[in-house]
């Protein structure tokens, strides 16, 4: 128990000398050591230590050393330790040794509130100097009576009910309705008022199963956890006394008055039990009456608690109800989880789980929800393409959709169409249960409408609208060229067309149009803006002298949608050769020859073109050589195309425009317009970039921007 309270307590300490300690003392602890202690002991000693403490505590003594002259049974020297004349423990010996009976370390504690401490040695001690006694210390100990064996008079439990320990007693409670006897012990039922909250228990008239006293108003009430019902079972043994009338018993001065909220009130009498009454109430009252007459010998019943019952649930379409009992009760819980693709929905909004708890009351305390079927919202759209419902509708769980692109101008990546079904995660996936939306890829070098004659580009005709929609016209700085479109945002061009003095042109200058064969059309048409540029970092040709690596790639802040007048054109496959001889396409806005005059065509030529042996041409190259200075070399990253004879030629105005070639139907980007000596002279030939050469760096630098 509590230490703070010990000061109010005395401890008495004799010894058979006569010497005490002084009442007024407080101190609830002290220490006892053998005579001469810590030196060994004398001989012939006989010395006693009487400890009390105030009823209530026992004495708790601990020894901090104990040396005594071990013998067997601690015949010779020994300390005795009483409680009431009753020899407890005899101690002698050390620590570990074979003889003799050492305390040990543990504490001791007196039954009572009283020790006795004899300390004897004989006159013979041939370990004198040896064996030094003993040192103890002792404190009160508040005793815990509640916690102790009942008497052994038999005369019962210290408590017949509620034990509470206090400091240095105790103290015997009862239960509600029940009152504690003048003997402080023992607990009888109170007639007066009484609430019993136990789950269970019983209850009599006053003095049953004798005669029940006479003017007696007693009244119980039985209130329990909410969430519970009281059930009352009257014993057989019932009388109270009735008076019989022709409509059977009247209580009319002895009665026993069973009153459940909510229902009308029972008068109860004659000698016929009750037996059981379920109130389905957590509270009934009992209402026991006699008048000063008569003679009622009372009653007797037990009374029981169960839990409520709420309703069974019911179903949930789509759904089921777990767990599946016969009854539910009180705090039971139930949950809904809906089918696979369906989803919980509340009061018109989805929830993510549900569960219902049983109350006091019977009533769950939600109602059931409903299970919808899930939608997996409107398909991600698909850039260049659609979607097309196959089955299903309003993106229900299982529906089915089918992407498709804008065709002939783009082509679903892989060239198959799938089809998505909406699943229970919400999400459109595919055969292969992989949520991936499709992508549209561009179509390549074919557009809608093919070329039925090559004319020349010099003294050539107009290339018909969308022949030819990969055709851009290039304004630098107010200067003309040409390129082609490779990508949704990427143009490819000669890279002379973007340097000029050893300097990249700034975007700002440049201005890229696409769409139509008209360049005056076109000027009046808003430009497609400029993201960045890429020249090939191998170009350099401040002198006009070196035309090698002239290639270079305009980035687009918008990528183009493709339509028949701007469609792609493909890029080499690995391995693609350049034949002597083999065809291609040239295409171009620039310098024309109309009756021996040379001027700037507004309408997009073309003109169809062989590729030159390329001996032949670095011949023809060197011849001009001879009688010319400032005249470019010809590199393997170049390819000659055109006629010996004068008249068909690309010229000015046409650099970086396409040399395209035609394979399995489709136009690839075999060339781009370079360079060349004049143009359309007899036995000189175009210039183009072998574009073969630079597929690593234009797939690189389109990836990494």
């Amino acid at each position: 128990m509590g230490w703070t309270y010990f000061a109010i307590w005395f401890l008495f300490a004799t010894v058979c000398e006569g010497w005490r300690l002084p009442r007024s003392d407080p101190l609830m602890y002290g220490e006892v050591q053998s005579p001469q202690f810590p030196q060994p002991y004398p001989p012939n000693l006989l010395k006693q230590w009487d400890l009390s403490v105030p009823e209530g505590y026992q004495i708790k003594l601990t020894f901090t050393h104990l040396d005594i002259e071990a013998s067997a049974g601690c015949y010779y020297d020994a300390l005795t330790v009483l409680s009431d004349k009753k020899v407890l423990w005899k101690f002698c010996g050390q620590e570990n040794s074979a003889d003799g009976n050492h305390p040990g370390i543990q504490p001791i504690f007196s039954p009572g509130n009283r020790l006795t401490l004899i300390f004897q040695t004989d006159d013979n001690n041939p370990e004198i100097h040896q064996n030094v006694g003993f040192s103890a210390h002792y404190q009160a100990i508040d005793m815990d009576e509640c916690s102790g064996p009942d008497p052994e008079d038999g005369s019962g439990p210290i408590c017949s009910q509620i034990c509470l320990n206090t400091l240095g007693s105790y103290l015997c409670s009862c239960h509600n309705g029940y009152e504690l006897r003048p003997d402080q012990r023992t607990c009888v039922l109170s007639c007066g008022s009484g609430i019993f909250d136990e789950p269970e228990g019983q209850l009599s008239s006053p003095g049953y199963p004798g005669p029940s006293a006479h003017g007696l108003s007693c009244q119980y009430i039985i209130s329990v956890e909410p969430g519970f019902t009281v059930t009352l079972n009257f014993t057989d043994n019932f009388q109270i006394e009735s008076i019989d009338t022709q409509q059977g018993h009247s209580c009319l001065y002895h009665w026993l008055q069973v009153t459940i909220p909510e229902r009308d009130p029972m008068k109860l009498c004659g000698g016929k039990s009750p037996g059981l009454i379920a109130t389905n109430s957590n509270t009934v009252r009992l209402d026991y009456h006699t008048d000063g007459t008569g003679l009622s010998h009372g009653w007797s019943l037990g009374y029981s608690t169960h839990r409520m019952k709420c309703p069974i649930p019911g179903g949930v379409a789509k759904g089921r109800v777990t767990p599946v009992f016969t009854e539910y009760f009180y705090r039971d819980y139930i949950y809904v989880r809906c089918d696979l693709g369906y989803k919980l929905m509340m009061d018109g909004r989805e929830i993510t789980s549900y569960s219902a708890m049983c109350q006091s009351n019977g009533q769950w305390h939600l109602s059931l929800p409903e299970c919808k079927i899930i939608d997996c919202g409107e398909p991600e759209p698909l850039l260049n393409g659609g979607v097309t419902f196959i089955s299903g509708s309003e993106n229900q769980y299982r529906s089915v959709i089918q992407y498709h692109c804008n065709e002939p101008f783009y082509s679903l990546l892989g060239g198959v169409n799938v089809s998505y079904t909406c699943a229970a995660d919400r999400k459109w996936r595919d055969n292969h249960d992989v949520p991936v939306t499709p992508t549209c890829i561009p179509v390549c070098g074919k557009p809608t409408k093919l070329i039925t004659g090559y004319q020349r580009i010099i003294g050539g005709s107009t290339a018909p609208e969308n022949t030819i929609p990969w055709q851009v016209l290039l304004s630098v700085a107010g200067d003309r060229g040409g390129g082609m479109v490779v990508g949704d945002r990427w143009v490819m061009t000669a890279a002379h067309n973007l340097v000029q003095g050893g300097t990249i042109m700034k975007k700002e200058v440049l201005r890229v149009y696409m769409g139509s064969n008209n360049a005056l059309t076109l000027s009046k048409a808003s430009p497609a803006n400029v993201s960045s540029v890429h020249v090939h970092p191998g170009y350099n040709n401040p002198n006009h002298l070196d035309y090698n690596n002239d290639i270079a790639l305009i980035k687009l802040q918008h990528p183009i949608t493709f339509h028949a007048s701007i469609m792609p054109i493909c890029l080499p496959a690995e391995g693609v050769t350049y034949s002597t001889g083999v065809m291609g396409l040239v295409s171009g806005f620039g310098i024309t020859r109309e009756n021996n005059t040379e001027k700037i065509s507004n309408m997009l030529k073309h003109i169809r073109l062989p590729v030159v042996d390329q001996g032949t041409c670095s011949t023809s190259i060197n011849e001009v050589k001879k009688t010319e200075n400032h005249v470019p070399s010809l590199s393997d990253n170049m390819f000659c195309a055109g006629v010996p004879e004068a008249g068909k030629d690309s010229c000015q105005g046409d650099s970086g425009s396409a040399f395209a070639m035609r394979d399995d139907g489709r136009f690839w980007a075999a060339g781009i317009v370079s360079w060349g000596v004049d143009c359309g002279v007899p036995g000189r030939y175009g210039v183009y970039t072998r574009v073969a050469n630079y597929l690593d760096w234009l797939n690189k630098t389109m990836q990494e921007n």
